[in-house]
């Protein structure tokens, strides 16, 4: 269907939008608005040319291939074409050498700066009951995820040495930052699996820049250390995570605030960790006030029966320990949002085959699920809901069975089918399944073939000698 009375360079953006439900009149429609489109190509300072892959044609079909089940690249082509043939343009070509090259052109950066300005926005614009007690919690957490075996994937993010040459895949170490609020990554930091300066502590230290006055970073015990805890605390925020398994606390010393709660000094150490310039570790205080907590999980099917939990914040009356237990219970928000992006947007096993390229792939998810969580804030907003509620993956399927009719309907049309979208999306719950145990098995059985033992050109010539 033809609209006519959108420019050429506005017709992109007018299609990304609909993609994703926006129309005016709706919450958060702010978030990734054109303005915010300009502004980013502008400071990346990517250039327009009258070609069919323009940026933001790219950033689109990268957006499309990314979120359809079939992650080709053929397939993303496929469906340009027919939305252009929809809209009444001509169709570019089927093959896809024009949008990888697109892709190539396209800067890293502009992905990155859409997916964190589409982070930070929704969280600026989230209501304050979504906050706990009024304050923005950050959850830290980290991954690994499977690259294509080629020499330049190999170079920068080496496979597990237990692995032989040939037969293994490069692994790239991820550590995001997302928002327990709203769902949405901040920021993330990349880097191999194994080496110096590798470990998730050390890639989260690029991330610190997130955290200001009056946030609360909530993470597990292995970012529990002395400098992370003493660099949030000079940035203005406050921490809840899990004790450091290696550290001893002993409650009848201290100053104590009631059973299995009381207040330590936590001093300085007597080396600068690896990672950490001297003059940054002179600067750091002698000794950090910290507040331990010994948490008692309920129910006999948990790993762990007890579980101590170590804080900045400091004052009983203010946030009291059964408060503290209830949000560190929900560091496993974070385990679940890494889940809906690996598995629901399927990246675990990224497909690019240059570094360069993964990076760009990678951004593209965190794009495209940021945007997926602004549909789910709308449809919480709309039903009195948190984002929490409601179905990553529900919203997914909802969002890919709207989306041609979203494209091609007429403009008076746009903001009552996004509220029947929104309609169906919040219809889509979470379901309260509170100490739920399942085990990390598969029941059902792969086809019976041997695993592959050498590089695959020496086993396809055995087999071509066999006969």
């Amino acid at each position: 269907m033809k609209h006519p009375t959108i420019p050429p360079r506005a017709r992109p953006v007018e299609s990304l939008r609909r993609h994703f439900a926006q129309a005016p009149g709706l919450p958060f429609a702010d978030v990734l608005s054109a303005a915010q489109l300009d502004h980013v190509l502008g400071a990346c300072r990517v250039p327009f040319r009258d070609r069919i892959f323009s940026p933001l044609v790219t950033v689109a079909t990268f957006l499309s291939q990314v979120l359809d089940p079939d992650h080709s690249a053929r397939q993303a082509v496929a469906r340009l074409i027919a939305c252009r043939a929809a809209s009444g343009l001509a169709a570019c070509a089927a093959d896809t050498r024009a949008y990888r090259k697109a892709r190539q052109r396209l800067p890293e950066d502009v992905l990155a700066e859409l997916t964190r300005r589409a982070g930070r926005d929704l969280l600026l614009e989230a209501p304050a009951g979504w906050c706990w007690r009024g304050r923005d919690v950050k959850v830290v957490d980290g991954t690994t995820l499977s690259l294509p075996d080629t020499p330049a994937n190999q170079q920068a993010y080496p496979q597990p040495a237990s692995q032989r040459p040939g037969l293994g895949f490069p692994v790239l170490r991820l550590v995001a930052l997302f928002s327990l609020a709203v769902g949405t990554v901040l920021d993330v930091a990349v880097g191999p699996w194994k080496g110096k300066q590798t470990g998730e502590p050390s890639l989260f230290r690029a991330l610190h820049h997130h955290l200001g006055d009056g946030d609360v970073l909530l993470a597990d015990r292995s970012f529990c250390g002395y400098c992370h805890l003493a660099l949030v605390r000079r940035r203005g925020a406050d921490v809840v995570m899990r004790w450091h398994h290696r550290r001893h606390t002993d409650f009848r010393r201290g100053r104590r605030l009631g059973r299995d709660d009381h207040i330590v000094p936590w001093p300085k150490p007597a080396q600068c960790p690896d990672g950490l310039d001297a003059a940054t570790f002179a600067r750091l205080p002698e000794t950090l006030t910290l507040r331990a907590v010994r948490v008692r999980v309920p129910g006999a099917r948990s790993r762990s029966r007890t579980i101590l939990v170590a804080t900045t914040l400091l004052d009983p009356q203010a946030y009291p320990k059964d408060s503290l237990a209830a949000l560190y219970r929900q560091r496993w928000q974070a385990e679940l949002d890494l889940r809906s992006l690996k598995a629901v947007l399927q990246m675990d096993v990224l497909r690019c085959h240059s570094p360069a390229l993964v990076r760009k792939e990678i951004w593209a998810h965190l794009l495209a699920y940021n945007l997926l969580r602004k549909v789910m804030a709308q449809a919480a907003l709309g039903h009195r809901l948190s984002p929490r509620q409601i179905s990553f993956k529900g919203t997914l399927q909802t969002r890919n069975a709207f989306s041609d009719r979203l494209r091609a309907c007429a403009p008076g049309e746009l903001e009552a089918l996004c509220r029947c979208l929104l309609d169906a999306v919040a219809a889509h719950r979470v379901g309260n399944r509170p100490d739920r145990v399942e085990p990390r098995a598969k029941k059902r059985r792969p086809k019976p073939y041997p695993l592959l033992n050498r590089p695959r050109d020496q086993a396809r010539k055995a087999e071509t000698r066999a006969g």
